[in-house]
């Protein structure tokens, strides 16, 4: 489609508007007597957004929007005619005297306009943010404005809005297609009673919510907390309610769509790249689907199945639950007692509060008071209290009724206190509970010091601990300080050498690239694994601290928790929580050991891996490259898992799908894979698993010690999976959000995957392979990496 010329100066009629002669020359208003014809547009003061006419697509209709006019790919954030598409290019918006605006075509047919208004000399004009608004020229009020009348996006500044007085409400629904602008299947909308909170219906059906608005983010999206960039805030009073956002940096453009089919997506241009980039979406996991657990039904992701009953409650269908179809939800299993007041309450910690329809909230009251409040009223479910409300104050939030859309978080959420009978205060959860897993998933984010060196410092004094010589720094005394201010935990080096009996090999755990890795007993007899990283660096303690600081602010189920850090001299060290189970390849790669890991495990550790790496790529406050391989030197055998790293030396998040996607048939099979540089299969995993897949004959794959029960379709799943995240080229792959959702099943994967390239087309010579071993470039850069514990 041709560029659209800025419309040209407006002629105006003096004699009946002398107020606007000034104005005539703006191309961002429209006055009456001058109508805008297709070929033409108006542009806000700034130049930040165009109006004018556009054809979407592979469609053939015009209609008349408004778009981002300073970027080279058309994004249209709102459309008049949405469901009265114009046939040609004939297409002429126009203001009458009473203030109406109105789009026709050649002959006099209306497809859209808006009403008559009273104001003096009124015009239509485009303003910075997007808003098309009809005033009086002399400044007059705002009769009609676009911002009321939105399509399927929110932008910074517009308000997701309920009036509470009238009924009226601004709603954002999707697009039916990309070609086609015209009123979509999904609808976003902010509850109109009760605490706010987001809404997303695809036609009839609420499949999502945001939970409600607790102070500083919604109870369902707490990863907000985190989003630095934005600002959010949520009215709520008698008179109206709304959610709006802005941006931190006026330069930064974002934008919040209504998707077909039930999908949100916050999205932030990028403009190195040219594209849009997907910065938020929901929802993105099966619990993230409203009720998916049905009522009293409880969603984890990191468990398999996902759903449970809370505590004191039992499915309402157990034959349905045991085949996984939770609809009918749970049901207690001793009915609350009203008369003696004995009942109590278990708490779900970390949750999304339930949906929001049935509850009553009770300002300027504490946690004692609410409870008390809940045990007085039979109907009482559930209660809790939030102390971050604007204004200060404290608020009670209580439950009557049934519990609906409640799910728990690895980080963030609210604490909920669900109302039980006395009998049922001390068993757990009905149905579809799941035992803890033999192995805890262990992602060791070492990588983020990669490379640390060393640096001397003028020290001031010296401590002898045994045979072993601690050289305190200057530093170290001002880390401490900074350190304690940041809550990160900095640890004496004779507290670490004397909790692992001076660095014993007796204590020792293992040894990995950047140096060994020893258990310790900490004061309060808490174990501990200590990385002692290798003296070896060109960078000093600041720079060690920052990295160490960046790990900390990491937190999630499946990740080690770093508790501390060492540095004293020419010592780093990093303290992290001890997995006693160790980890993932002491059991996969031992014949004694990998029986123990039945599938439901298997799969656990899958989909925990999984979440893992999204959390890092996606929800974290830092988009962090994990990268689960290990590197090779010229004289080892070839571990590099990653083509596009063998061969140039680069390093993205798709990488990380790369490892995963060997990872993943790693667990199945419980063999290694031996590189990508060799086309045998009895060396190549990767190979093997392709050449299986073709022939239809995948479950061969499966390691011969995992006993039954199997879920078949699982296994398949993860291989298909597996083979779409190991393609060649790192375009072909998927995200990990895509991943998460293959893996949960709320995605056939697509597209059905390639045969590798390197499977075939990368072998090596005998004489290059017996003289000289695959070699590997360690480029620098921040990476991450998986050792043995």
């Amino acid at each position: 489609m041709a560029e659209m010329q800025p419309r040209r100066k407006a002629l105006v009629f003096a004699a009946l508007f002398p107020t606007l002669i000034a104005l005539s020359g703006a191309e961002d208003t429209l006055f009456p007597g001058d109508p805008l014809k297709d070929d033409s547009s108006l542009i806000s003061s700034d130049g930040s957004f165009k109006l004018g006419f556009f054809t979407p697509g592979k469609s053939k209709f015009r209609f008349l929007g408004i778009w981002y006019n300073q970027i080279p790919v058309q994004t249209v954030v709102w459309v008049a005619n949405r469901d009265s598409p114009l046939p040609d290019r004939t297409g002429v918006l126009s203001i009458s005297i009473n203030g109406s605006l109105s789009l026709s075509d050649s002959k006099g047919v209306v497809y859209w306009s808006t009403p008559s208004t009273r104001l003096a000399g009124p015009v239509a004009k485009l303003l910075d943010d997007a808003n098309f608004f009809v005033a009086g020229a002399g400044g007059g009020g705002n009769a009609w404005q676009s911002f009321d009348h939105p399509t399927d996006t929110l932008l910074p500044g517009m308000k997701l809005w309920v009036d509470r007085r009238t009924g009226f409400t601004r709603n954002f629904t999707s697009w039916k297609s990309d070609d086609d602008p015209g009123t979509g299947d999904s609808t976003l909308f902010l509850n109109p009673n009760g605490v706010p909170q987001m809404i997303l219906v695809q036609g009839s059906k609420r499949v999502w919510s945001s939970g409600l608005w607790v102070g500083k983010e919604f109870s369902g999206i707490p990863e907000k907390r985190s989003y630095e960039d934005f600002n959010f805030s949520v009215i709520s009073n008698d008179d109206e309610a709304y959610y709006q956002f802005t941006t931190r940096d006026k330069t930064v453009l974002s934008r919040l769509v209504v998707q077909s089919k039930g999908m949100l997506q916050r999205l932030i241009w990028i403009k190195e790249k040219g594209t849009w980039n997907v910065y938020y979406f929901a929802p993105k996991e099966p619990c993230d689907a409203f009720g998916h657990c049905g009522i009293f039904g409880i969603c984890d992701p990191n468990e398999s199945p996902t759903c449970s009953c809370l505590q004191g409650f039992e499915p309402r269908l157990q034959d349905n639950w045991n085949l996984r179809d939770w609809n009918d939800g749970c049901r207690r299993r001793t009915p609350v007692d009203c008369k003696n007041n004995t009942d109590g309450f278990v708490l779900v910690a970390n949750a999304k509060l339930p949906d929001t329809s049935v509850e009553v909230v009770i300002y300027n009251m504490g946690t004692d008071e609410c409870r008390e409040e809940c045990l007085r009223n039979c109907s009482c479910a559930a209660y809790t209290t939030d102390v971050s409300i604007e204004g200060g104050g404290s608020r009670c939030i209580l439950w009557n009724g049934v519990l609906t859309d409640l799910r728990v978080f690895d980080n963030g959420g609210q604490d909920l206190f669900v109302r039980l009978a006395r009998a049922d205060l001390c068993t757990t959860g009905g149905g579809g509970g799941v035992a803890a897993a033999a192995v805890v998933v262990v992602i060791l984010l070492l990588g983020l010091v990669a490379g640390l060196v060393r640096r001397r410092r003028k020290t001031i004094n010296t401590v002898v601990l045994g045979k072993l010589p601690v050289v305190k720094s200057q530093t170290w005394n001002e880390e401490m300080v900074r350190s304690r201010e940041m809550d990160l935990p900095l640890f004496d080096l004779a507290v670490i050498a004397a909790g692992t009996n001076h660095f014993s090999t007796d204590n020792l755990l293992g040894e990995g690239g950047f140096g060994p890795v020893y258990k310790g007993r900490l004061e309060g007899n808490q174990e501990v694994a200590v990385k002692r990283l290798a003296k070896s660096s060109s960078q000093g303690v600041e720079q060690f601290m920052n990295e160490v600081r960046l790990i900390a602010k990491l937190q999630h189920r499946n990740l080690v928790r770093l508790l501390g850090c060492c540095v004293d001299g020419e010592e780093r060290m990093l303290v992290y929580e001890y997995m006693p189970n160790g980890s993932l390849d002491s059991f996969i790669f031992n014949k004694n050991k990998r029986a123990l890991l039945d599938w439901a495990t298997r799969w656990r550790i899958i989909l925990g891996v999984a979440r893992g790496l999204l959390y890092l790529h996606q929800d974290s406050r830092l988009r962090i490259i994990h990268r689960i391989s290990r590197l090779a030197t010229s004289s080892s055998m070839a571990w590099v898992h990653v083509p596009e790293y063998a061969m140039d030396g680069t390093f993205s998040v798709k990488s990380d799908v790369f490892s995963f996607g060997v990872l993943i048939l790693e667990i199945i099979s419980g063999r290694k894979n031996k590189g990508i540089v060799y086309s045998d299969p009895n060396l190549n995993l990767l190979g093997y698993a392709w050449s299986l897949w073709e022939e239809g004959k995948g479950l061969e794959l499966v390691d011969s010690s995992l006993g039954y029960p199997i879920s078949m379709a699982e296994v398949l799943r993860c291989i298909e999976i597996a083979l779409l995240c190991v393609q060649d080229r790192p375009e072909d792959r998927p995200e990990m959000a895509a991943v998460v959702l293959m893996l949960g099943g709320d995605r056939a994967p697509s597209p059905h995957p390639k045969q590798p390239e390197f499977v075939s087309a990368r072998e090596r010579s005998e004489d290059s392979s017996s003289s000289k071993g695959p070699t590997c470039t360690v480029n620098d850069v921040t990476l991450s990496a998986v050792h043995g514990r």
